[in-house]
């Protein structure tokens, strides 16, 4: 079999086996979770021989064109280089884990058929973005993944929280994928095709007349798509979904997608020291703000959330200085870290039963109860840490390292300036990530909350597929001397200055976090610390899912007073908490005006249009009324009014000849 047809099948699997579970999910409940793992394994198996037999070279790549058009084409298109491979071997394997674990932890959900189809749709999605050579047919997997995360996020539609977060994530990445659509637009109009190998020779050529504009289109799409500032406030709400579907968004899917749109087309942004520029700025508040606001949240899965931003600000950095080789490097590293936490926090749901959804202040005596989740979301927190030799560490330090040559003037891909911003952002964020990190696995695993009855071991579908991720949480990085093929040729490994201020900073923000809760606790009595227990809503036997789903219902939980970041961030604590009340400004500054201007189309609709529309109807009436007394069946009535009206049209006439004869 040609590799072109191994990698036509890569996302065609995963739809058809979407197709099929959508169809047979109620008349054949038995084939649902068959359909559900293993059209996704084997497109995983198969994106694994694709980047075998691509191995780092010659990009492999086909076409035809779907339709004429008349004026730019629209083709079916591979473009698969080295970037591409490894992308779709990263959506394949965490999508695959991600089904293989739901399998365990919706096993009772009776809407798991739609769930499963959707989750393989999303793949299907996501991995016609990687390999799509046309900008047109990528955008067709962008748009579906936004309609996937509506539903998904949704999926416990009877909360009011689940339906208000789908409709903000749909909401707000469209609110950026309008301004996208008209870049691709624009961007085709100069280049004169929408294939992306034409698009960057175009680029080369300086074929692009309007390469600014272009590219602040674009980063519009890409910071609602990856969660950049100030389009990331969809992401930490979307937790109110399943959390496999958290695991898949945040590690493989959706928002991987803008950060590997933009490497893709890398130096159409690059053609633009002002979008550059733009982009090392968004990129630093990412950054900096989500591991603020991190270090602020109770809820466990809201720490990862807006990790997950932070970690993507990461990305967007490395892009911002030119280097695509150390954003994805980072990508494929987060993606294998933050699913094995996103899963890992699903059996603490399990194992907790907190019913206040994730809230760490409620959580006590899980290292023992739940081992292969304690050990497992270790390492992948000291991988999020980047503390070495984890993953996190050496694609981590890859960000750190282009940044330095950037702004050193090693690299003229970039302006300085964006290197210094993105070089002081990264190391800043290094210190708060490793703080809020020790802050999670402290208060999860070594806090004093009310200590929930054991409800037995994790089903072995949710516990095998945490030590599956664990091995490249724990020793991706150490392929770094292997890779250089793969991402343009620049070597990813770490140099002295940056491994030491970047690990240093780790280091410290860990010893102040753990020193800090080590007082805070020896201040503040146990019975003080933790609010009263809630009971458990459902029954003791309940799935995970369903624990989650009631408890979104339920108020969260009391401020705890030995929160060691309460007292890292002091008066920054509430606004941090709050995400820097971004949703209040929104709000304010184009929710209300929206409404307001709602209110005055439908007073004008009501009041002034329709104020016409009855007039004519009435008019009409009126008229009809006045026909309507006129024929009383009298002959007399009839004769006298044409005798009459005989007589006016006489005097009319009469008058008319006299004033045309004095003429």
């Amino acid at each position: 079999m040609t590799t072109t047809t191994l990698a036509v099948l890569v996302p065609l699997l995963p739809f058809l086996g979407s197709a099929a579970g959508l169809l047979l999910g109620r008349t054949a409940p038995g084939l649902v979770r068959p359909l559900a793992v293993l059209p996704t394994l084997a497109a995983a198996v198969l994106a694994l021989l694709v980047a075998a037999r691509q191995g780092g070279g010659r990009p492999i790549d086909a076409a035809t064109q779907l339709t004429p058009t008349g004026s730019i084409p629209i083709d079916l298109a591979l473009d698969i280089d080295g970037f591409a491979a490894l992308v779709a071997v990263l959506v394949g394997t965490v999508a695959t884990c991600v089904q293989i674990y739901s399998t365990g932890y919706l096993r009772d959900d009776p809407r798991y058929p739609s769930y499963a189809a959707l989750v393989s749709l999303f793949t299907s999605a996501m991995l016609l973005v990687v390999y799509s050579g046309d900008l047109m047919v990528l955008l067709v997997g962008w748009e579906v993944m936004g309609i996937c995360s509506y539903f998904l996020v949704g999926h416990y539609w009877e909360t009011p929280e689940a339906r208000s977060a789908s409709l903000k994530a749909f909401l707000v990445t469209k609110l950026g994928d309008v301004p996208f659509l008209i870049g691709l637009f624009a961007l085709a109009a100069d280049a004169g095709t929408f294939q992306i190998r034409g698009v960057l020779g175009a680029v080369a050529s300086g074929g692009l007349d309007h390469p600014t504009l272009i590219a602040l289109l674009l980063l519009a799409g890409v910071a609602g798509k990856s969660a950049q500032f100030p389009l990331h406030t969809w992401l930490p709400d979307a937790m109110a979904g399943p959390t496999p579907v958290s695991a898949l968004i945040h590690a493989a899917t959706m928002v991987a997608a803008g950060i590997y749109f933009t490497a893709r087309l890398l130096p159409v942004f690059a053609a633009s020291a002002a979008a550059m520029t733009v982009l090392a700025v968004m990129a630093a508040i990412t950054m900096v703000g989500s591991a603020l606001a991190a270090l602020a949240q109770d809820d466990i899965k809201r720490v990862l959330a807006y990790s997950t931003i932070g970690q993507l600000g990461y990305m967007a950095g490395a892009l911002a200085v030119g280097d695509r080789g150390a954003a994805v490097f980072h990508l494929l590293s987060h993606a294998a870290f933050k699913a094995l936490l996103f899963l890992a926090a699903g059996a603490v749901i399990h194992a907790a039963g907190t019913n206040s959804l994730t809230a760490m202040s409620r959580m006590s005596g899980l290292a023992r109860r739940i081992p292969d989740a304690y050990w497992t979301m270790t390492v992948a927190l000291l991988a999020l840490a980047a503390i070495p030799p984890f993953a996190g560490f050496f694609s981590k330090e890859a960000v750190l390292v282009a940044a330095e040559h950037t702004a050193l003037g090693e690299r003229g891909v970039a302006p300085a300036g964006a290197g210094w911003i993105v070089l002081v952002a990264g190391l800043l964020t290094a210190l708060l990530t490793a703080a809020y990190a020790l802050r999670l696995w402290l208060r999860t695993f070594r806090g004093r909350g009310p200590e929930a009855p054991d409800h037995g071991r994790q089903p072995i579908a949710m516990t095998s597929v945490l030590w599956v991720l664990a091995i490249p949480s724990l020793g991706f990085g150490l392929t770094v001397t292997y890779l250089d093929d793969w991402f343009d040729g620049h070597p990813l490994t770490p140099t002295l200055t940056t491994a030491v201020l970047g690990t240093g900073l780790a280091a410290a923000g860990a010893v102040i976090t753990y020193a800090v809760w080590r007082t805070l606790a020896a201040r503040t009595p146990v019975t003080a610390s933790v609010p009263a227990p809630v009971p458990r809503v459902a029954h003791p036997d309940a799935e995970a899912g369903q624990v989650e789903a009631e408890a979104l219902h339920l108020p969260r939980p009391a401020e705890d007073p030995a929160d060691p970041g309460r007292a890292l961030l002091g008066p920054l604590h509430g606004p941090a908490g709050a995400g820097f009340h971004l949703d209040a400004v929104y709000r304010t500054a184009f929710v209300r005006p929206v409404l307001a201007a709602a209110s005055l189309v439908r007073f004008l609709d009501r009041e002034v249009v329709d104020t016409y529309v009855r007039a004519a109807g009435n008019g009409a009436k009126g008229l009809g009324w006045l026909v309507r007394r006129a024929q009383t069946g009298n002959v007399q009535t009839y004769l006298s009014a044409l005798l009459a009206g005989s007589v006016v049209l006489a005097i009319v006439a009469v008058a008319l000849a006299n004033a045309v004869a004095g003429a």
